[in-house]
């Protein structure tokens, strides 16, 4: 029996699709390359490889792949640090484009080895920290862009040269950054039929070419296909490999959660399910094939990727077409794009760099269990100020530690801690007995043991995601629960919020006081499970579902 290569009835949702993604990634990779270091072109060259490539190859049939914010705050410090080896740009390319090779490389080996399974157990507070420092990294380093004045790649540098803004600001770079931070906010609520970002360049671009203003703009791009790019690539000076080595981990691990989270996004909207291993394998090969062109790595883009699918996107075709149509720009319109300002493209990643950061764990600071709290600033402050690899580590390791001794001092308490990481609801227990018998198609009951921390959130949502579509509510019995940590706690939120959406109605039942108070500082309790639902004791959960599934059978 024969399989279609591609079903065709697709085409017109994937062309519609892939060309809405790729109108919302041109300015996007102009703006990203030019933060880089690298310039315009590697942003577009990265855009087109990892665009077509991935998508090819990748595991995730509807995502849009490209440049990001957080692969292109790592690309950019590589970049100044070669140069900084090297003295400059063109000197210190083969140590980039070996770091971006081999970051690609390492990828498809994550693929390979199933690495994927192990990267879903990042705290949320390491997770958290590291975006929003990469999203105030992009803030800080345009401030100065978008004041028509060149820059330092150093935050700390940038923040120290502030006053500089006062005296020599170009106020024509101002006010078109500031056209294009207006356009990009106002224009959705007029239309969000043609992308905010792509209006924005266009009309603050045009302001300046038409009212010949004195900025500076991104200058020639090539035009005509990109050509090989690896000359001296493997006579990389042995002082170097340091620097190649920790970027190219960086980047294979950093892209890899990137390129995940996206997809389960994309799994999300279309209610299908990635295969996160082949994912990694075609974002190393699109990653590789850009660095051999001179462009700069990316990963699945949320941004390309959710417009993809509203658009009509349903194959891997919509992501290559995506891919393509910037080839097609890059042949075409190379010339006009020349004129872009570079105020203009901070004015676009400056709304990117807030996008980022991570305004929900940073609102819960105060409410959060401590020890998270303290992992989110550590990395947040050490990825903003310091290197992106220790932040990760540091905040991995922080929180491990921290972990264990939460776990010891409840032990010491007389706390039953039990399996770490376990949820059972394969069999009911004694007291549950006769009223399973009688409602188990309706209702369903999942008993958690232990600390429900950060190690155990992806297992949980899986389980859920599992459960049958025609029930009528879930029961959580958490009387072995002591302990509630931030991803945890956010994990349970997704959760209860994806059965309130399907129509299920979601029991508490045995709440202890750590977790009851996470849930009541974050507001899950009362807006998302209403006090009603909320029961000391399972028997007292019973005797209220009864009555309203008697009630709905009734009214029914």
């Amino acid at each position: 029996m024969s399989t279609k290569f591609y079903d065709f009835k697709n085409f017109k949702g994937d062309f519609t699709g892939g060309l809405v993604a790729g109108v919302v990634a041109l300015p996007l990779a102009l703006a990203f390359g030019v933060q880089s270091g690298m310039g315009a072109t590697a942003g577009l060259y990265g855009a087109i490889a990892v665009g077509i490539f991935a998508a090819l190859f990748g595991g995730t049939a509807t995502q849009a792949s490209g440049p990001t914010g957080p692969m292109t705050v790592v690309s950019a410090a590589l970049v100044a640090g070669a140069i900084q080896i090297t003295g400059s740009l063109e000197s210190a390319m083969p140590i980039i484009l070996l770091a971006f090779l081999l970051g690609g490389l390492f990828q498809i080996i994550f693929g390979f080895l199933n690495i994927a399974s192990y990267v879903k157990y990042f705290p949320y507070p390491v997770v958290s920290g590291f975006m929003s420092g990469v999203g105030l990294i992009i803030i800080i380093l345009q401030i100065f862009p978008f004041a028509g004045l060149g820059s330092s790649k150093s935050t700390l540098a940038v923040i120290q040269d502030l006053p500089r803004l006062f005296s020599e600001a170009n106020l024509q770079a101002l006010m078109l950054g500031g056209i294009t931070i207006a356009v990009y906010y106002l224009f959705p609520k007029i239309t969000k039929a043609i992308p905010s970002a792509l209006v924005a360049l266009i009309v603050a671009t045009l302001i300046a070419y038409f009212g010949d203003m004195a900025v500076p703009v991104i200058g020639e791009i090539p035009s005509g296909l990109p050509s090989i790019k690896i000359d001296g690539i493997f006579e990389v000076d042995a002082s170097a490999y340091g620097l190649v080595l920790e970027y190219a981990v960086v980047l294979a691990v950093l892209g890899s959660i990137d390129s995940l989270l996206t997809s389960v996004i994309a799994d999300n909207m279309t209610k299908t399910k990635h295969n996160s291993n082949r994912e990694l394998i075609g974002q190393g090969i699109g990653n590789m094939i850009a660095a051999v062109i001179g462009g700069i790595p990316g990963a699945g883009a949320t941004k390309g990727t959710v417009v993809n699918i509203n658009a009509g996107g349903k194959t891997r075709m919509s992501g290559t077409l995506h891919g393509l149509f910037l080839l097609a720009v890059l042949l075409g319109l190379g010339k006009l794009a020349a004129h872009i300002p570079l105020c203009v493209l901070a004015g676009l990643l400056i709304p990117i760099g807030f996008k980022i950061v991570d305004l929900k764990g940073l609102k819960h600071l105060r409410k959060v269990p401590r020890a998270d709290a303290v992992v989110l600033i550590l990395v947040l402050l050490i990825t903003t100020f310091g290197s992106l690899i220790y932040a990760v580590g540091a905040g991995v390791a922080l929180a491990c530690l921290l972990f264990m001794k939460k776990s010891g001092d409840l032990s010491e308490q007389g706390m039953e801690v039990g399996k770490i990481a376990d949820l059972d609801g394969a069999k009911p227990w004694q007291d549950e007995v006769e009223f399973y018998e009688k409602y188990k198609d309706r209702v369903i009951i999942k008993h958690l043991y232990g600390p429900l921390f950060f190690g155990f959130t992806s297992y949980f949502k899986d389980q859920i995601k599992a459960l049958p579509d025609a029930i009528d509510a879930v029961i959580f019995r958490m009387d072995r629960v002591p302990y509630v940590d931030q991803s945890g706690l956010y994990a349970l939120e997704d959760i209860i919020f994806d059965l309130r959406e399907q129509g299920i109605e979601v029991i508490l039942v045995g709440l202890q006081e750590q977790p009851c108070d996470m849930l009541k500082a974050v507001d899950i309790i009362p807006d998302l499970v209403p006090e009603e639902d909320l029961f000391g004791n399972i028997d007292d959960s019973f005797g209220y579902l009864k009555e309203k599934l008697k009630s709905a059978k009734a009214t029914a």
